[in-house]
């Protein structure tokens, strides 16, 4: 047992949903009816997450985020969240990570970086940086764009961004901080926010150091929501590919919070690659499951049946070909419309 004031990680009582499905994959259905269960699971998230009072209804206007697609760099752009939405009405959105600095030095072009149709919705804005003038700045200028809640990126290992860029996952180690900044996003913005981060950074990897983080976070700013990518992160130069494959999946810190911090919400990521293992996770008492490559990889095999076994929600009936024909209408809407020929074919054709 680890101890960290009120807190403890019970290692040897921790079962990762990951062995139950492994060991019974038939126990989990991909159609789960939308019976008490489901019903509970969308009361209950309203009833864990607390939000600031004027953000309550834009949230609650949408089924809670029990799935949600993560924020992908040069992934999870415009292009690729019309396809997601065409298969998908309640999976949650994320932007790609957008720099606070992009935002404030291109006020006039942002149309560019924030645009985005209104059938996204709901969308949360990524944002990444280290200066609170300019955090603060950035999500004021949001705003305009209707964005469901605003996440603050303390989980990139890029050393684009973690090394030279000093923010990403590199502000774990800066927990202060991070709650400055929480605090300065939602004094900017009516919508909730929240915080997407590793379990670790290089050797500050240990339980006591990840609830050291999320208590100051939590206790200096009004952030109740916490997406926990279930890896520590490495610095030592090794790509992001690296970072995804290397450090090893640790679910038992993330289930650890969920019993260590009962006022705050979490979000389960990493390893997560199918609806079977999300419904497993959500099973296992998982506030909400992220899903990253494997919804861009293979949208149709996850998003298709997010609506019917994560929400209870009745089957669309649409099919591939339906969805391949709308979004080739969202296509030919598209191009060139930017000038220069972009977006091109090859950008749209991308997801």
């Amino acid at each position: 047992m680890v101890k960290f004031s009120a807190y403890s990680l019970m290692i040897s009582s921790f079962t990762p949903f990951h062995s139950i499905i492994l060991k019974n994959p038939r126990r989990f259905s991909r159609n789960i009816p939308f019976n008490h269960s489901t019903k509970s699971r969308v009361t209950s998230y309203y009833q864990n997450v607390q939000l600031h009072t004027e953000g309550v209804m834009g949230a609650s206007r949408y089924l809670p985020p029990l799935f949600s697609i993560a924020p992908m760099m040069e992934w999870t752009d415009n292009h690729y969240r019309t396809l997601a939405r065409l298969i998908s009405k309640h999976a949650w959105l994320y932007t790609e990570m957008l720099a606070a600095e992009t935002i404030v030095y291109q006020q006039g072009n942002l149309d560019k970086f924030l645009g985005y149709s209104p059938e996204q919705h709901p969308i949360v804005l990524q944002i990444g940086g280290s200066k609170l003038e300019n955090l603060a700045k950035a999500t004021e200028l949001a705003n305009a764009y209707n964005y469901d809640e605003i996440n603050f990126n303390c989980g990139c290992p890029s050393p684009k961004v973690a090394g030279h860029g000093c923010f990403g996952v590199r502000l774990m180690l800066d927990p202060k901080f991070v709650g400055e900044a929480m605090s300065v996003i939602a004094a900017n913005t009516n919508v909730p926010v929240s915080v997407k981060c590793r379990i670790g950074v290089d050797d500050h990897d240990s339980y006591n150091e990840l609830c050291d983080f999320i208590y100051k976070v939590s206790s200096l700013s009004p952030t109740r929501h916490f997406i926990i990518h279930s890896r520590k992160a490495l610095l030592n130069g090794i790509s992001p590919a690296d970072n995804r494959r290397i450090p090893p999946l640790k679910y038992e810190f993330y289930y650890a919070l969920l019993r260590d911090f009962p006022d705050l919400t979490f979000t389960i990521n990493g390893g997560i690659n199918s609806v079977v293992e999300a419904n497993a996770a959500l099973r296992e008492g998982a506030h909400g499951v992220m899903v990253g490559r494997a919804a861009y990889h293979y949208p149709w095999q996850t998003l298709g049946h997010v609506d019917t076994a994560i929400y209870g929600a009745p089957s669309s009936g649409i099919t591939r070909r339906e969805i391949l024909q709308r979004y080739q209408e969202y296509g030919d809407s598209v191009l060139g419309k930017d000038g220069n020929n972009r977006p091109n074919i090859r950008e749209v054709a991308k997801p």
